[in-house]
């Protein structure tokens, strides 16, 4: 099976996400566009039941896995590999049919008691049998970033995406004479039909690299698991914790943003209109450079494995050092583009510009949550993932009681839910920091924070001089991208000047050795 090193490794992760986001911001402009505000705010009011659903069916498994299997594939004990796919392919079909069954007969109750719109029952009732497609295909992504060969997941991420964004329009379209709640539907059945054809790419790829044969000596297998199920549990356990925080948060979160927003006197239209532009519109263009810091993550996790196991210290804190320099450099063109661009950026995406509030507010902090998920990464690869659940914890009822307490006062209203996001990620990222710092004395140096600093100043500097070019051209999308083009050529040149990206790390890769 082809190995990457994890430099190697990201960037086959990252391309692969800088192509599916790019689809999938496709997809949402479809959308949007056939669905208008509403019918996003029911889609989006829907997705946290079904994230929530598929984190109780995965127990954290994935981020277990690849750590499990690094090391085993360190010491090469193959053995072990195999009980670890087979304890995990037993455990996640068996919690999938549990959790299928269970949200099919509960989305009625959390339709029209806990959403408070009873025409969210259909897009539940039509994303729920994707639940064991993705249970299978986490394990085998686990599987295969374990043995830190990334390309089979990227390509399968790939194919979904290209499969729901040629069937979203047609399943709206065919839905939409029929109310917004079956167009919504059809939206998520989309994403069922992308799913389960990523998934017979993952089974046949695993068919042609594995080394095992899972079939044989099963039950053998299964019954000598116990220390690999307890080895699994003691990483998968917390790892659930902090994913179980953060989907019940966002399960919460539309019930109790149309609770709060009914105490300010706001109709339940408007309050799912207001939700759909929030979550609809800013958080995809805020969450957008994630695809980069989650790459990083993913990669992460079996590298610091792999060192920890053969007891490399200083490669554990070069990689963590490596991926916060990697994340920040790509979170921060990003969040001084939004900030400066957000109405011109959002009128060309969605044809309104109304939402631009909410991303002047928010840009700012979110920077942080770039280097958030390399950060709980590291924590989890370190077998320290009860902190990182912890930290989860705190953040997200900070969340909420920021958020109840100013989105039920009128003068806040649905501003209110922008700051308590914001303050969220805030302070969990700080808490991260303050967990490695503990463990194992990692600490971000102040010549790196000046370096950040100078680089968010000097492409802030450039950013206003090409935003005053622009605001006295004529408005058009072309010159607003070629604009861009040249903000971010312009930045690279900072990254470089400012040692944001190595000589050494770009020979790293195959395709630029012979040019360095």
């Amino acid at each position: 099976m082809t190995k990457q090193t994890f430099l190697q490794g990201t960037l086959i992760l990252i391309l692969a996400g800088m192509i599916t986001r790019f689809l999938g911001f496709i997809n949402r402009i479809v959308v949007a566009r056939l669905m208008g505000e509403e019918g996003v705010g029911l889609y989006m009011m829907a997705l946290p039941t079904f994230f929530l659903v598929i984190t109780l069916t995965q127990l954290g498994l994935p981020v277990a896995i690849s750590k499990r299997t690094a090391e085993a594939e360190a010491q090469g004990d193959h053995a072990k590999i195999k009980k670890i796919l087979i304890v995990s392919l037993v455990i996640t079909g068996i919690s999938s049919i549990i959790f299928t069954t269970g949200m099919i007969l509960a989305t009625p109750f959390i339709a029209t008691t806990l959403l408070t719109d009873d025409r969210t029952l259909y897009p539940l009732l039509a994303i729920s049998p994707i639940i064991p497609i993705i249970a299978i295909s986490s394990v085998l992504r686990g599987y295969f970033q374990g043995k830190q060969n990334m390309k089979p997941q990227s390509y399968a991420q790939v194919i979904e995406q290209i499969i729901r964004i040629s069937c979203v329009a047609l399943f709206v379209k065919l839905l939409l004479p029929y109310g917004l709640e079956f167009a919504a539907a059809g939206a998520m059945f989309s994403i069922i039909l992308g799913e389960f054809v990523s998934l017979l790419y993952m089974v046949r790829m695993f068919k042609l690299k594995k080394r095992i044969k899972i079939r044989s000596r099963f039950f053998s297998y299964l019954r000598s698991s116990r220390d690999t199920l307890k080895e699994l549990f003691s990483i998968a356990l917390p790892s659930t914790g902090s994913r179980m925080i953060g989907s019940i948060s966002n399960f919460l979160e539309p019930i109790l943003v149309a609770q709060s927003l009914a105490i300010a006197g706001i109709s339940s239209t408007l309050a799912t209109k207001q939700y759909g532009e929030l979550t609809g519109y800013v958080l995809p263009l805020l969450f957008l450079p994630t695809f980069i810091t989650h790459s990083l993550s993913t990669a992460l996790v079996p590298s610091i494995s792999e060192a920890e196991a053969t007891n490399n210290t200083k490669l554990i804190h070069y990689r963590i050092h490596q991926s916060i320099r990697i994340s920040f450099s790509s979170g921060a063109i990003a969040t001084i583009v939004l900030t400066l661009f957000s109405v011109p950026i959002l009128t060309y995406m969605y044809g309104t510009g109304d939402a631009s509030r909410f991303v002047l507010l928010m840009a700012p902090f979110y920077i942080l949550l770039y280097i958030q998920a390399p950060l709980q990464a590291a924590l989890q690869a370190l077998d320290l993932a009860r902190p990182a659940m912890w930290n989860s914890l705190i953040g997200a009822i900070c969340k909420f009681v920021a958020l109840f307490m100013l989105a039920s006062n009128p003068n806040f209203g649905i501003m209110g839910v922008a700051i308590s996001m914001a303050l969220s990620v805030v302070l969990i990222t700080l808490l991260h920091l303050g967990s490695l710092y503990k463990a194992i004395g990692f600490g971000i140096p102040l010549k790196d924070i000046t370096k950040m600093i100078l680089l968010l100043t000097m492409t802030w500097g450039v950013g206003q001089f090409i935003k005053g070019i622009y605001d006295n051209l004529q408005p058009g999308i072309l010159v607003f991208i070629s604009l861009l083009i040249g903000l971010t050529f312009i930045y690279i040149l900072f990254l470089f000047l400012l040692r944001f990206i190595t000589r050494e790390e770009l020979k790293q890769l195959p395709f630029l050795q012979k040019w360095l």
